[in-house]
Parts: structure tokens; C-alpha cells; sequence
């Protein structure tokens, strides 16, 4: 490919990422150019502010997000798998489709000026890389969160065991073990911080301790949550189930970390296989065959 064909191809793809662009931005009803145009023409608009980068980061993202067909079953569970990793606003998920659309189409737009058409698995494989990296980088901040949320669960429940047998209710306690696990576990202590919220704003218990399982998505807080639920429902002791809960919570984890050591043997015969095992028979068997060698193979003739 020629230089002055691909000096072409990036200006054509600039001017029309400008014209599209200001096309947007001249339709949206919230931008700041749409404004001003519409006061020079016909219409007279109250003065406003100018908004912050993230509001003007999801003006530029609108576009590229409507260009993206999603179901709504698709959109309801980004959503939530949003919520779970800690992004609560209704932008962020204008601003993760966004994301991906524009991480493909610079991914087919590099592999395109660099080899045009030549290769098209390359092409094809580079662009759905691009599409699904932001999904990927999404599971891993969520993973981390639920990692951190299970890490500090136990903690956070015989802190709770002791204020309710102190004689706090139960949102009283957990707004309490909130401001107390906010340097500790940050994440824990933010949604204990919303359930006492929603508790404070009207909502029934059993529908925010629903809401608090439904925004960790760690089975550990949905088996708290069935607990809670049940003690309510039935009348029995908070701080007795709290305290059997906090028991079996404790053992789980146990078994898991015995499940993992159990795991490690057979983890590392792989770099046995590959890395020690040949160092211990060079260094075993490579005197006895170096001895071997002199002792069964011919000597040459002429040479001592």
C-alpha cells in the first residue's frame, strides 16, 4: 500500500468522524453547540454551564453506543454486571457500549491502514478483540470486587453479632459496621452504606437486603440474605443466626483454601515436568553417560 493512499484513507476517515461528530452534537438536544445554534436561530435558551468532561466524554460516546443493537435482556444484565463491578450511574452504561464500539473501530481502522484488505482473519480477529476487551476488563474489576466483598464478609458479620447483641437493631448495626469496615473493606462498607439508605428512604427490608445481593452478586451475601429474610419472616434470634451464619462462613473459606492447597499438586507437575525434572537428570545421569561414553565407544586411532 502506497503512502499517498493511506495519507487518503486517515483523512477521509477524519473528516467524516469530524462531520459525524458535529452532526451528533448539532441533533442532541442536551449539547452545548445544539444550544448556541438554536439561541442564534430561533430559539432562545437559558444561559447553562458548561458541563464536566464526563458529561461531555458521553456526549462523544452517544453516537458510537446507539450504533451497537442490544436486546434489552442484553442491556438489563450489562447493567447489572456494571452495578456488581461498582458503576451505578445509567451513563456508564452509554459510556461501556461506547467503549466498545470504539475500541473495535480502532482496531479495524489500525490493521486496515497497515494491511488493507491482505489479511482478513487478522482483520476480523483484531476487531472482535477490540469489541470484547472492555467486556473483559469489566469481568475482572467485578471478579476483584466480589474477590474483596467475600474477603471481608466474615469480618463485617461478627462486627454485626456484636453491636445486635448490644441491643442495635439490625440496620442500625449494619450502619454502624459500615462506618467502622470504611478504611478495612471499602466496598463492603459501601453497600452496607446503600442498604441503609434504602431502609432510611422507605423501602421494606426483605426488598433491600434483596437489592444488596442483587448489586455484590456473591453467593456468600445471597445466603446471608436468605438467612436474614428467614429469621424475619419466622421471628427468631438475629444474633443467633448472625453467629451460626458467621460459623458456617468461616468454615466454608477454610474448605476452600484447603481445596486450593489441594489443587497446588497437581498444578505444579506441569512446571516439574518442564523445568526441574530436566535439570535433575542432566545433573544425575550426565557423569554416568559421559563415563559410559568413554568406556564403550572406540577409541580413535592416532588419538590418546
Amino acid at each position: 500500500m502506497s503512502l499517498p493512499l493511506i495519507i487518503s484513507i486517515v483523512a477521509f476517515f477524519t473528516i467524516a468522524v469530524v462531520v459525524f461528530a458535529f452532526g451528533a452534537a448539532t441533533v442532541t438536544p442536551s449539547s452545548v453547540l445544539g444550544s448556541r445554534l438554536r439561541e442564534i436561530g430561533w430559539q432562545r435558551t437559558k444561559p447553562e454551564t458548561r458541563p464536566a468532561i464526563r458529561e461531555r466524554m458521553q456526549q462523544a460516546l452517544d453516537p458510537l453506543s446507539r450504533a451497537l443493537p442490544l436486546s434489552p435482556a442484553d442491556v438489563s444484565q450489562t447493567r447489572l454486571w456494571l452495578i456488581q463491578a461498582g458503576y451505578r450511574s445509567p451513563q456508564h452504561v452509554t459510556i461501556y457500549r461506547g467503549l466498545r464500539v470504539l475500541c473495535a473501530a480502532i482496531a479495524f481502522v489500525s490493521v486496515f491502514v497497515f494491511t488493507g484488505f491482505n489479511s482478513p482473519l487478522l482483520l476480523v480477529g483484531l476487531t472482535a478483540f477490540g469489541f470484547f476487551l472492555p467486556r473483559f476488563i469489566l469481568k475482572k474489576k467485578l471478579a476483584e470486587r466480589q474477590r474483596r466483598i467475600r474477603l471481608g464478609l466474615p469480618d463485617g458479620l461478627d462486627l454485626t453479632v456484636i453491636c445486635v447483641e448490644a441491643g442495635l437493631s439490625l440496620d442500625q448495626a449494619m450502619m454502624r459496621v459500615g462506618n467502622d469496615l470504611a478504611y478495612a473493606h471499602p466496598e463492603l462498607s459501601a453497600e452496607f452504606h446503600l442498604f441503609d439508605l434504602e431502609t432510611r428512604a422507605g423501602k421494606p427490608r426483605v426488598e433491600a437486603l434483596r437489592n444488596l445481593a442483587d448489586r455484590t452478586g456473591v453467593d456468600d451475601i445471597r445466603s446471608l440474605v436468605g438467612t436474614l429474610i428467614q429469621t424475619d419472616r419466622f421471628g427468631t434470634s438475629v444474633a443467633q443466626a448472625l453467629r451460626v451464619h458467621s460459623d458456617s462462613l468461616r468454615t466454608e473459606r477454610r474448605q476452600r483454601a484447603e481445596e486450593q492447597a489441594a489443587k497446588t499438586t497437581v498444578k505444579m507437575i506441569i512446571p516439574l515436568v518442564l523445568f526441574v525434572m530436566p535439570s535433575l537428570i542432566f545433573v544425575t545421569v550426565g557423569p554416568a553417560v559421559i563415563q559410559l561414553m568413554h568406556i564403550f565407544v572406540p577409541v580413535v586411532p592416532g588419538k590418546r
